[in-house]
Formats: structure tokens, sequence, C-alpha cells
């Protein structure tokens, strides 16, 4: 380790005291002067791509395009895998180590005390331990090899040459890649999309609440009819005849969209369990480390009978954190077996979501319910558990954190048959979770690239068992797939199968799923077999936007389910279109995937407006200033449409009235049960509270919208927002390094969308579309990256996607062998 001076970063301090506000170009120009003060930073300023790098496996050559993407072809899979760890190690090669580093817990090591506490999480959990397991099995899969090739071509990048500027800033240098990495990128993703304790905030929320304040804020329904697989849809199954399975049919709980915790389902919860011994601190501190707020997608199909080509079309756009570089990575990969381009997480060899000659697919994420909590008769020595009818040994594995400028941390990591202990002063948490076990989505993946069909791809999703997703598939044949991926639990109590709604009683072994080995190799004996798993063939027409999966499941599928208000408008969207017999085209789904409209302000802005004109404001003739402010806004909500567009004063005026009158109704029931606003309900719910309930016992509903206008007005005019970009803007899209070094960061411009919009664009949570892109099958396919394609602040394609990105544009994304390249060639020894 370097000296501590260095491994702060004075430069970056002192450049960013130098250059903070500038644009990006402006600040690269800036830092150019202050060279005579960089030290060894200004040698990343010098890197460039070679024209020749030694492949172990064979030749191959990389051509990039006008963004910097590459395009990788070889006559052998293994060369072309070394050359894309080669890319993606040159490109993003201080994401890739933060992101392993965050999950082995390893990253107070840099920081020091400030992470020290989530670097102990991420070691109880035993991430590495899940990664370990599941390298072990895809190793032994066709998938493995080039694992391998691809940890090669990366640690080529590191090993020759010159290290991005971040490394230069921090004083350190990465250790080698691995295929164990590259599967803890696959845990990584897994648990941001599928990693929640929904049921320990359940159980808080009811006791600090009460179980009436529970069932009204989340209830067991939202009651809307727009879920995925409508009534309208006509398709196939892969078992038509499918008869009720045995199990719970549990009624939709109030999804979170990002909002807060959900309600219950099947029958009871709250009382199963006894969240006192797990507690409050335990509780909060495990919900820093969940899913990010507001994690979604959209994703839709249209049959070939609707589209100008007589090919199917699939859009798509993941809605994840927005961050410099981007989550994503686009390549292609030109093989013998395969042409294959799309988007990968970095650390991922395979193309996640993309294109080959025959198919495109993609996924957002279903909400199911694959983490269940337990709790556990412990001894005092705090060394054994009952489990059985049995006192049993923990599992027990001690693991040391280092401690930039601090004393090492030992941990202790404690497991059950279940799966790893959550400790915090005291308090204590058993926790199962799918990706604790090994595996077998990496393959599933690869073999997506070489698919040849609609048939290829269902044997291939039968692979596909973690993150529980929506896979909408499409292909030249004109076939179109739906189907819910990913492992879903069966849990049973005394033989009778239950929802995953609860804390369960580790040491009577209740709720546990059968076949399930935690690091280890799992069978499907206690999982929805696949065909029995929500899907449907060939359809017309069909929309994900993460609300729930069907009305009637014969399963219980989950509980994070996200309110209906992407999900309506899409397909409000797609049935005007298709019901006017106009076909559809690249554009019209590119379009749409831009489309602002806010279904809760056509929800509630009416009831405002009511209110203000209950108060006389609109029409008042002797008018006090408030008034004047009031009866203004009135104007503009009244001539409003409802989207939220950048240059628009009413989508301002409603987002900071939505918020305020959020504050005013939730807030002061939820600060006195010392619970804050991340346990606050979903918009629905919100929406759809009684006038006459509980909620607005002291003050009336439409008193307190107007009380909530005048707050947002009193907040706009502190604030100086005029229109809905002023507050709604990309300020949040930042570099890891970017509140010490603010030049690493991307420009702050003003953005359009909601939470609620298709165009998914959330500011107080740094969440949006990750990844755009429309594809039909055989032929075009387009796509765009918030930002760009490389992590090097120096190159031009750091930030040359993020103008489109924020306009709702999208470029080529088929492969290029056009401009540079570099050669791969063979050495004598792999």
């Amino acid at each position: 380790m370097t000296d501590d001076t260095t491994r702060r970063g004075v430069l970056a301090g002192a450049l960013a005291a130098g250059i903070g506000g500038l644009t990006l170009t402006s600040a690269r120009a800036l830092l150019e002067s202050f060279a005579p003060l960089s030290g060894s930073a200004w040698n990343a300023a010098d890197r460039s791509r070679p024209d020749r790098v030694e492949n172990p496996y064979g030749e191959a050559s990389v051509r990039y395009d006008e963004f910097g993407v590459p395009t990788v072809e070889a006559d052998d899979e293994t060369a072309a895998y070394f050359a894309v760890g080669y890319v993606q190690g040159f490109d993003r090669l201080f994401q890739l180590d933060l992101q392993r580093r965050v999950l082995r817990g390893q990253v107070s090591e840099l920081a020091g005390e400030a992470t020290l506490e989530d670097d102990v999480f991420y070691v109880q959990m035993d991430f590495a331990g899940a990664a370990e397991a599941t390298w072990d099995l895809v190793a032994e899969t066709s998938a493995g090899p080039l694992v391998e090739a691809y940890a090669g071509g990366v640690n080529a990048a590191i090993d020759d040459e010159q290290l991005p500027l971040e490394f230069e800033l921090l004083g350190y240098e990465p250790d080698p890649w691995t295929p164990v990495d590259s599967m803890l990128m696959e845990k990584q993703i897994s648990w941001d999309l599928t990693g929640n304790f929904d049921e320990l905030r359940r159980e808080l929320i009811a006791d600090r609440l009460g179980d009436d304040v529970l069932g009204d804020l989340y209830p067991e329904r939202m009651d809307h009819d727009t879920p995925i697989l409508r009534d309208e849809i006509d398709a196939d199954t892969l078992e038509d005849d499918l008869n009720d399975a045995d199990g719970a049919e549990p009624d939709e709980r109030g999804g979170s969209d990002g909002d807060g915790p959900d309600g219950g389902a099947d029958g009871g919860g709250a009382d199963e369990g006894d969240v006192g011994s797990v507690g409050a601190q335990l509780t909060n501190w495990l919900s820093r480390f969940e899913s990010p707020t507001g994690v979604g997608s959209n994703s839709w199909v249209v049959s070939g009978e609707h589209t100008e080509s007589g090919s199917p079309i699939v859009a798509y756009d993941p809605h994840l954190a927005l961050m410099t570089p981007p989550l994503w990575y686009e390549q292609a990969v030109v093989t013998p077996e395969t042409s294959v381009c799309g988007a990968t997480f970095p650390g991922v060899p395979f193309i996640i979501t993309g294109a080959n000659e025959t198919g495109t697919w993609s996924f957002t994420n279903v909400g199911a319910d694959v983490l269940d909590c337990y709790e556990y008769e412990i001894d005092d020595d705090g060394e054994r558990y009952r489990y059985d009818d049995e006192w049993r040994a923990f599992e027990t594995d001690t693991r040391e954190i280092a401690v930039d400028g601090g004393e090492e941390r030992t941990v202790t990591i404690r497991k059950t048959v279940h799966g790893p202990i959550l400790e915090r002063e005291g308090q204590t948490v058993g926790v199962a979770w799918t990706g604790h076990t090994a595996t077998r989505t990496t393959e599933a993946i690869y073999e997506y690239e070489r698919s040849d069909g609609l048939t290829d791809v269902l044997e291939s999703t039968r692979k596909f068992d973690l993150p529980t997703q929506n896979l909408v598939y499409a292909d030249s044949d004109g076939r179109t797939l739906y189907y819910a991926t990913g492992k879903l639990p069966i849990r049973t109590i005394d033989g009778e199968v239950v929802s995953g709604n609860r804390v369960f009683d580790g040491s009577a072994g209740d709720g546990e799923w059968a076949g399930f080995t935690p690091f280890g190799e799992s069978s499907w004996d206690g999982f929805v077999p696949f065909e029995e798993k929500p899907h449907a063939i060939d359809a017309d027409a069909l929309a994900t936007a993460n609300q729930r999966v069907v009305d009637d499941p014969n399963h219980y599928v989950g509980v994070a389910y996200a309110t209906p208000y992407r999900g309506a408008r899409i397909y409000d969207r797609l049935d005007e279109r298709l019901d006017s017999g106009e076909p559809t085209d690249l554009e019209f789904h590119r379009e749409l995937q831009t489309d602002v409209y806010d279904g809760r302000a056509a929800e509630l802005v009416p009831d405002l407006l009511e209110a203000l004109e209950e108060r006389d404001v609109v029409t008042l003739e002797t008018a006090d200033e408030t008034d004047d402010d009031l009866a203004d806004a009135a104007a503009t909500l009244e001539a409003w449409d409802y989207r939220m567009d950048r240059d628009s004063r009413g989508a301002l005026l409603f987002a900071r009235w939505l918020d305020n009158f959020r504050t005013r109704v939730l807030e002061p029931t939820f600060d006195d049960a010392d619970l804050d606003d991340s346990y606050y309900p979903n918009d629905w719910v919100l929406a759809r509270l009684s006038p006459d309930g509980e909620w607005f016992a002291d003050r009336s509903r439409a008193e307190t919208m107007v009380d909530a206008l005048e707050d947002a007005l009193a907040e706009l005019d502190a604030e100086g927002w005029e229109r809905y970009g002023d507050w709604n803007s990309t300020r949040v899209v930042e570099h890891p390094f970017g509140v010490e070094a603010p030049f690493l960061n991307l420009e702050e411009r003003p953005a359009d969308g909601s939470r609620a919009a298709v165009k998914n664009y959330r500011v107080e949570t740094a969440v949006g579309a990750s990844w755009r892109m429309v594809v039909e099958p055989g032929g075009d396919a387009r796509a765009i990256l918030p930002g760009g394609n490389s992590g090097d602040y120096f190159s031009p394609h750091y930030d040359d996607q993020f103008g489109l990105w924020l306009d709702g544009e999208l470029k080529p994304m088929a492969p290029t062998l056009e401009g540079s390249e570099i050669r791969f060639t063979e050495v004598s020894d792999p």
C-alpha cells in the first residue's frame, strides 16, 4: 500500500477545487494546465490502444466504431473472448475492480472506516463463496473455457497497459482478474434485482403502526387490470391444459416500485414471526443493502402482423442505476458460431441483452420473492443453533477486512443449513437467497448468443436460474416468447404451501426450500417446475413494466411488483396503434420509449384543481399574494397535458406538489414511529387513500392538497426553479469520485421523464434507462447508452452518447468492421 497522502488523492482534491462546475470539455482543457501538479496521474492522459496484442488462444481482431464500440472477430471462440476481456479491461478496468471490491467487502482497504460496515455486510453474506460455488459448476460447461480466456484478456490489459486515472489518483494497482470475479458480477446484478428484506420491514411497520395501518398502506392487491399476461393476450403455452398446482395463490401486494415495503399476502405474515428478536437496528442496517430504489424496466414485443417489415420488433430499456461510466458495456462478437451484438455488464464476457443473426432477447425484473429470513433459537455462547430437534454448530469462517488508516477488522461468517447469518449489535437473522447456490445463468446467456430460434432459447431458459426476470424474445422466423425466468421457491409449513411474506422459524424448519444447498449445487425439487412458470408463446403484443405477471397465478411468485402506471401507458399506446390498423416501425417504438405522460398526474391533478376551486382561489377577485400564486398555479395545471417534459412549468408544479403532499400525509405518523420515508407506501396507494380515513382526520384531503401546493410554491421560489428540468436534472449521474473530483461527472443538464412515465427517470435516486434498444430480429437494431462506452476520462467516448440518450435518440447497434484496429496475434504458450 502507498502512503495515506497519495492514496487519498491530493491531486483529485486540488483539481476539484479548481474546476468544479465547469463543463467536461473545459475541465479537460484546464486539467492540462495543471500537469506540473499532478505527478503520476498524468500518465493516464497518455493511454492509447496498442496496434498489436499477444493472444495465447490464437488470432483475433478488434475494430471500434465511431462511438468506441468494439467488434471482436476471430475464428476461434476462446481467442475471441480473450480479446473481449482485453477490450473490457482497457475501457472499464476501474469499474471492474470497484465492483468486485464491493461484493468481496474490500472497499475499506481504499476508503477507510467510512465503508467498513458496508464491507461487513458483504463479507457476512459471503457473495464470494457463492461465486466460487458457481464457478465450480460453470467451469465444467462449454462456457467455462471462454470465461477463463476472458479473464486472461483482462489481465493482459492490467499487465501491459497504462492504468486508468482512478488508479493513479488512489495510488494502487488492481489484483489479477479471475473467473470467480466474473461469477461475482452475476451475483452483483442478481442481488441488485432480487435482494430485499421486505418481510423484516413489514413486521417492523406492524409492530410500530399496527396491523390496520399495514393493511391500509400495503394492500394485498393493487386493483388494476394491466398485468403482463392480460386476458386479451392470445398466446400458446408449453402446457395449455396445466392444472392448478398445489399451493397458495397469493393476492398481489401493494408493490413498492421503489417506494417502500409491500403489503401482505396469503392470509397473514405479521403474526407468523416475532420481529422483536430481529430488531429495528438490524432491519434498518440491512435496508441499506437492498435492491436500489426504483429498479425496474420496460420491454415489449409486437408480432410481425403489426410491423411494416412483417418481422417482430422488441423494444427494451432497463431502469437501473445511472452512473459514470454507465452500468452497461456495448460490444459485438463475430465467430464461426455466431455474430452477436448488444450490452453486457463489465466483468461478464457474454452479451446479456442484444441480438444475433436470428433473434433478440431482453429482460425486466419480475419482482419475485427469492429471499427468505429465518429466526433461530441460539445457545448462550452463540456457537450453536437449534434445528430439527437438535443443537447444531454454526459453520464458521473468519475473514480480515483491511482498513485504510485503521486497524483490520476480523469478521466471523456464520452459516446455518439455510445460508448465512447476519448480525448487528447482538441481533441476528438467517438468510436463504437463491443466489447463494451455484447458478447456471452464465451458461444460459452464453447459449442465447449461439441460439438459432425459439426452441433453442426455451432450452437455454431452463438454465436461467437467477435473477428472476421477464424474458421477452423474438426471432426472424416471426416467433415471439415471454417467460418468467429464474427459480421460484416453494415454501411449506407442516406440509402446507405458504407464501414467503413472513419471517420463518428456522429452528422448526419452517419455509425451507427442498433441494436447496447454499454454497453448493441445488436441484429443482423445491422450486416451481419450468413448464408451470408464467409464459406466453407467439403473443400478438405483450408488454412488461414490472407490474404483476398474471391475475391468478398457480404459484406464489413474489411481492415487489411495480405500480401499473408504466405498464398501462405502454399497453394503451400499443392498443391504440394496433387497433388503428397502421403498422409500427422502429421509429414508433423509439418514440414510445420516450413517452413522458405521467398517470399519477391524470389521477391526482383533477382532485387538486377541485380542491383549489373549493378554496375559491381560481375566481377570487380580491386575493392576497398567496392566493394569486395559487391561482396562477391552478391555471398552469389546468392547461397542462400531464407530460413530464423538461421545459414544462406544469410538470415542475406537479412533481414538487406530489412530494410535498406525500410528506404532509405520511410524515407525522411515520416520524412518530421513528420510520423514515423509505417505509412510505407507493404512489398508487397514496392516490387512493380514502378522504374519510384516519390519514385526513385532522385536516381534509382537499385542504392537505392545497397546503402541499403552497409548500411547493414556496420551495420553487426559494430555489429559483421555473421549469421541470431545473429540478429534474442529470446532476445525480455521478462518478464514484464525483464528490471529490467533480470533473469526472457528466455535465448537468435538464431531463424529461419521471418514475411513473415510460421514459423513466428518477432524479431522487439516480435511476433511469441504463440502456435503450429497439431491434427487428435479423434486421435493423438500434441502441444508446447514458454516457459513453469508455470509462477512460480522457477518451472521446467517455460521454459522446450522453446528449443522444438524454434526447431519446438511438444509434446503430449492428456490428461494424470499420475503424481503428487491434490485431491479436498468437503466442506459443497459452
